[in-house]
């Protein structure tokens, strides 16, 4: 088969400017639960951007622990690839695909840090094996086989037992979005597209974009 002669048509639903939320942080909250009532797979899966020094960029799947008017949360090792991108660009892009509901939701903005209470409390309600691996895992640099990964695991387990602390190198980030992009699938390739844009005054411009 060739894959250039895949096609899909989107008829699922309509997104209108009469119909969505002024605040676009409403409209993607509306969204994101009606993916997970749908029992869309992994409906908390986003794909987050980030560019290095050297002006690559490089995308990974990160899961969203948290949302509100101050932003989109994830945690991970800061020491990894996009901890040490964020670092030195503190800007990045996530991009949300619940392709059973046909719908795309874009999401940039700047990224910080969030407070030590907060990963720290997020840590701790992780399963034990999760709060080892946070340990066990150097992650994003090259290593000889999983046994190290097993290997390490074992040796924290055995340290912290039922305990482990939160690892320094390891916590939250938060995205403050100023521009956010609602995709619904149309027949004909005649998709509806909606931009929010932060203005100075912290209200949202909405505005319709050709597909």
């Amino acid at each position: 088969m060739n894959i250039a002669d895949l096609r899909k048509s989107y008829e699922k639903a309509e997104l209108s400017e009469s119909a969505s939320h002024a605040d676009p942080l409403k409209q993607f909250d509306q969204w994101l639960n009606e993916a997970i009532r749908g029992e869309v797979p992994e409906p908390n899966a986003m794909t987050l951007a980030t560019v290095g020094s050297d002006l690559r960029p490089s995308t990974r799947i990160v899961l969203i622990k948290g949302y509100d008017a101050r932003g989109i949360v994830w945690y991970t090792n800061y020491g990894s690839r996009k901890g040490r991108e964020l670092a030195g660009n503190p800007f990045a892009a996530l991009q949300f695909h619940w392709v059973e509901l046909e719908r795309v939701v874009r999401i940039e903005g700047t990224v910080e840090k969030v407070s030590d209470e907060e990963s720290d409390a997020y840590f701790q309600s992780r399963p034990l094996d999760s709060r080892i691996g946070a340990w066990a895992s150097p992650q994003s640099e090259v290593i000889e086989s999983r046994a190290v990964l097993v290997a390490n695991a074992a040796k924290y387990g055995a340290q912290f037992l039922l305990k482990p602390p939160r690892p320094p190198h390891w916590g939250g980030y938060r995205l403050k979005p100023d521009n956010w992009q609602f995709w619904q699938g149309r027949k004909s390739r005649l998709h509806d597209r909606l931009r929010y844009t932060a203005q100075a005054d912290g209200a949202w411009r909405r505005e319709r974009l050709a597909p």
